[in-house]
């Protein structure tokens, strides 16, 4: 009822819209599942482009204007990732099993696991015939990982051609989504930022993502969610359309790359332990109103439950972090995306920011108003997209350009919407405070171009945009990985086959998400004393129900110490109460 059992136990999620563009051309072959953005359709046309020219493969180009070129685009460039991918294994079908190359590296990057084995099996084999015929059956069970896409449900802005409305079935999340579903890739769409009622009917009306004669899913649907409660809110609207949500993606709300969803001091955790109990009863109640969902389909009801995954991602750094996971949880898997940034065989980034993360310490990446979207966003300060945002401002020119209008939601000044990151806007914004350049206020000036410059990590090195200032949405996690590493020294790592040198400050990653709750918590708190004054009883609410889940968070974490930190058990502990002393200071309450 779903696709294959993933070969390895971690993914490597979207990161920007230019860093993991190409990763699935790098890492599918050896049986390791990636996400690409489905953002960005120009930069999806320039890498169809330079990656057929590459390839020797045709190309015709699909111009913006064209008739449904945004998903006509989409699906040409994952066609031709998912044909090359097929290529990629072929060839690796008819190697012979030598050392070092493509069929045997796949292989031995494998975690501990019969395939692994029987892969050891073989190599101890002396007798030709026995060998020769494992390894006909390990050619056989070769499975690429899957090209999976993201789409930010969030991020839906209207098409206009003629400055009429295309109408809602192009707008971006819808043709996206269309570009997904027609192409040939059997693989999972990761539905992230929130709801989108009309996104998620119209999933309905691709037969893909609904069970077929055999009740054989092509494609699934992926969730990435912050909470119990939203997998169950959101597993519900979709399942009462039959539509069945394979697998929920849990993400640390702060301990993250790019945008940060924090909520309000929800840890991860106890988010974790409440699915862990609750999986059970989750599965069932969307196995009934999917069942219901697809009668009213006339569609044949599914005995049982299909396969339902849960994966973790945020924050994760070490084999030990990465185990206790799976131990404590049952987690299915986990998601490794910042360290990935200093792999450069995976990821697409010039060298020059490879070096800038290499280099970056704390105080370098941080949690900042970049983004358009009004959301926090974690970024790196010395990219040169930041690097350029304040000489803008010095110059007493802020804002950017617009090139691509992702972001363009705002109507405050225009009848077309425009971005706030754009000089058009914070002209006008600065225009109407009475402000001055020189003295504009950083709420305005802080918002960064970042649909456009996120994908200067692939632009710039290619040579389709040299002139891109890159942005990098790394999370707080990068700076404790300080050297470029190969992909089998980052899986080597991930397995606890060995151990790559991270900071010895590093904390564990329960720890760090608490403090980067607290550190918000402490900013939040200093910026809105006054708001916090004039609004009384409901900001008095907000901030209460913060510091009662940060203290039931330190209370659970508390209680586990032995099954969570493992060899760093002392070292957890008394950060743990530092933590929980500072949130007493912050906010005095029930002591824990």
């Amino acid at each position: 009822m779903a696709l294959p059992t993933p070969v390895h136990s971690f993914h490597i999620p979207v990161m920007g819209t230019g860093f993991t563009i190409d990763t699935p051309l790098k890492v599918a072959r050896y049986g390791i599942s990636s996400v690409v953005s489905l953002v960005d359709d120009r930069l999806i046309e320039q890498m169809r482009q330079k990656v057929s020219g590459a390839l020797g493969r045709a190309y015709e180009a699909i111009a913006e204007r064209d008739d449904d070129a945004r998903a006509r685009r989409i699906t040409a460039y994952l066609d031709l990732m998912h044909d090359e991918v097929q290529a990629q294994m072929a060839r690796m079908k008819a190697m012979a099993f030598e050392a070092g190359n493509e069929l045997s590296t796949y292989f031995e990057m494998l975690p501990t696991s019969p395939l692994r084995s029987l892969y050891e099996t073989m190599q101890s084999m002396s007798d030709p015939e026995q060998r020769a015929r494992l390894q006909d059956e390990l050619r056989a069970r070769l499975t690429p990982g899957t090209i999976d896409v993201n789409i930010m449900t969030k991020l839906d802005r209207e098409r206009l051609r003629a400055g009429q409305s295309l109408g809602p079935r192009f707008s971006d999340a819808m043709t996206a989504l269309k570009g997904f579903a027609e192409s040939k890739l059997e693989s999972s769409v990761i539905l992230s930022a929130g709801m989108n009622a009309k996104l998620y009917g119209y999933l309905a009306e691709f037969q893909d993502f609904l069970p077929d004669d055999a009740g054989e899913l092509r494609k699934t649907i992926v969730l990435k969610v912050s909470d119990f409660r939203s997998a169950l809110v959101q597993g519900r609207m979709l399942a009462r359309k039959g539509l069945w949500v394979s697998e929920f993606r849990i993400e640390s709300g702060l301990n993250c790359g790019g945008h940060a969803f924090g909520g309000r001091g929800q840890l991860l955790g106890p988010i974790l332990q409440e699915f862990h109990d609750k999986r059970a009863e989750l599965t069932g109640q969307l196995h009934e109103a999917c069942g219901k969902g697809l009668q009213a389909l006339g569609r044949d009801v599914m005995p049982v439950p299909p396969p339902q995954r849960v994966t973790v991602q945020g924050g994760i750094g070490t084999s030990d972090e990465n185990a206790m996971l799976a131990a404590q949880y049952g987690v299915d898997g986990t998601g490794w995306a910042s360290p990935f940034l200093l792999v450069p065989e995976v990821v697409s980034i010039d060298e020059d920011h490879l070096a800038r993360l290499e280099a970056a310490r704390e105080d370098d990446v941080h949690l900042s108003n970049a983004s358009p979207l009004g959301v926090p966003f974690w970024c790196l300060k010395t990219s040169e997209s930041e690097r350029a945002r304040l000489e803008r401002i010095a110059a007493e020119n802020p804002g950017s350009g617009c090139p691509k209008g992702y972001l363009a939601f705002n109507t405050e000044f225009t009848k077309k919407p425009i971005c706030t990151a754009s000089r058009a806007y914070q002209k006008l914004k600065l225009k109407a405070l009475n402000v001055l350049p020189g003295a504009a206020p950083a709420e305005v000036t802080d918002k960064a171009c970042i649909c456009h410059d996120l994908a200067g990590g692939a632009t710039k090195p290619l040579g389709i945009d040299p002139e891109a200032k890159t942005a990098v949405c790394c999370g707080p996690n990068t700076v404790y990985f300080s050297a470029r590493t190969s992909l089998r020294e980052m899986i080597d790592h991930i397995y606890g086959r060995a151990r790559l040198p991270l900071d010895s400050e590093r904390p564990h990653m329960f720890i760090k998400e608490l403090s980067l709750h607290v550190q918000r918590l402490r900013e939040e708190m200093a910026d809105r004393r006054q708001e916090l004054s004039d609004k009384g009883q409901a900001a008095a609410d907000s901030v209460a129900e913060t510091r009662d889940n940060l203290m039931l968070g330190v209370r659970y974490y508390r209680e586990r110490l032995g099954e969570l930190a493992g060899e760093q058990r002392d070292r957890f502990a008394g950060q743990l109460e530092s933590l929980r002393e500072e949130i007493e200071r912050l906010l005095p309450g029930e002591s824990s």
